[in-house]
């Protein structure tokens, strides 16, 4: 291209109408590229609003998103286009123009490839739209997983297109890549092991995203699963990243996964407290439990249980209706404040652990 224009400027340095009609060409290629240059926010914006105003029409909001997607590749559009249609305009030879011709389409399959990439990475709104359309239930876990495996997979069929748009032979280096993929698993192990336990992890689901769960290594809020690691916020809100190969092997205990909260606990009270008493305080915790709106009715255990070292021991076993650690630690407050109304009413005490010390012969005191 660069000779084509030396060679131009040679033949022109004789002949001024040359010279004038070349730099007439050079101004119009000028002109076009900076008109698209300086306009392509305004095409970009005014074709997009088009599209969305028929966008809202629809029932679905995965063409608003498609649109939203290609946005910023429309506006590269447009500055590609000024540059292809400014050096088209120019009198360049044909390898040349064949060479301009296979860099513009080669954009034009990067700036679609991109487009796709936006939309892929806006995978909530998809979800909703493949649950909506075809009544299909997605977990939250493969979300995410299923986000980052279609954007590689969009990529790939980019720098597949775009080498076979340049002849390059897509067969040989696939080719080349089962040669290469022995070495490269030796070297990288320990990655394939993570993605190989990710993918236990989703195809077994034993937790889904926003889910406690606690493992030997970490308790927390499951925020995140990629690759190579799940991500875990703590209570303390720090966030930790556990390897999926790790977690795959550890034992995983779901706390959001459960029906009901059990709350176990023994109620001590003093030995002075008359078999009457004791009775009556038994039977009216048993039905402050039952008719509690907020405990599960199925398994309720209130049991005068044993004979303590310093205190009379009732055993209460339930469980609450909600699994949330906020209300859950409401409603054991208020069972709490409940049995401490039933025992003030009754006239009994809470034992503490205390030891009576006796002896065989008074002791003797001596006054001054």
């Amino acid at each position: 291209m660069l000779n084509d224009l030396n060679i131009i400027f040679s033949r022109a340095s004789f002949d001024s109408e040359t010279l004038g009609q070349m730099l007439t060409q050079i101004g119009v290629a000028t002109a076009i590229f900076l008109g698209f240059w300086l306009l392509r926010k305004v095409f970009a914006r005014y074709i997009s609003q088009l599209l969305l105003k028929l966008s809202v029409k629809t029932k679905t909001d995965l063409d608003d998103q498609i649109v939203l997607a290609f946005e910023k590749p429309l506006q590269f559009f447009f500055i590609l286009l000024g540059l292809y249609l400014s050096l088209s305009y120019l009198p360049l030879s044909s390898p040349h123009n064949l060479l301009l011709s296979k860099l513009f389409r080669s954009s034009i399959i990067i700036l679609v490839s991109m487009g796709f990439y936006n939309l892929v990475g806006s995978y909530a709104v998809l979800c909703e739209e493949v649950e909506k359309v075809f009544g299909i239930q997605i977990d939250k876990i493969l979300i995410p997983f299923l986000s980052k495996v279609l954007r590689v997979t969009v990529v790939a069929l980019a720098i597949s297109v775009v080498a076979q748009e340049w002849d390059y032979d897509v067969n040989g280096f696939i080719a080349g890549l089962g040669l290469g993929g022995l070495a490269f698993a030796l070297a990288a192990k320990d990655t394939v092991s993570n993605i190989f336990g990710g993918i236990v992890i989703i195809t077994d689901k034993p937790f889904s995203i926003g889910d406690w769960i606690y493992t030997p290594s970490v308790e927390g809020i499951v925020e995140d699963i990629n690759f190579r690691s799940t991500k875990i916020r703590t209570f303390a809100q720090a966030l930790v990243t556990v390897p999926n190969a790790t977690l795959a092997n550890e034992p995983i205990t779901n706390w959001s996964r459960m029906g009901k909260r059990r709350i176990t606990f023994k109620l001590g009270v003093t030995y002075n407290t008359s078999k009457d008493k004791l009775e009556k305080c038994v039977n009216e915790i048993k039905n402050m439990l039952e008719n509690h709106p907020e405990i599960h009715k199925e398994t309720i255990f209130v049991r005068f249980d044993s004979f303590g070292e310093s205190s009379l021991d009732i055993f209460l076993y339930f469980f609450t209706k909600t699994t949330n650690w906020g209300e859950y630690l409401r409603v054991k407050e208020d069972v709490n404040f409940k049995i401490m109304e039933i025992l003030e009413r009754e006239g009994v005490s809470v034992a503490f652990p205390s030891t009576s010390v006796y002896f065989e012969t008074p002791l003797e005191t001596k006054s001054k």
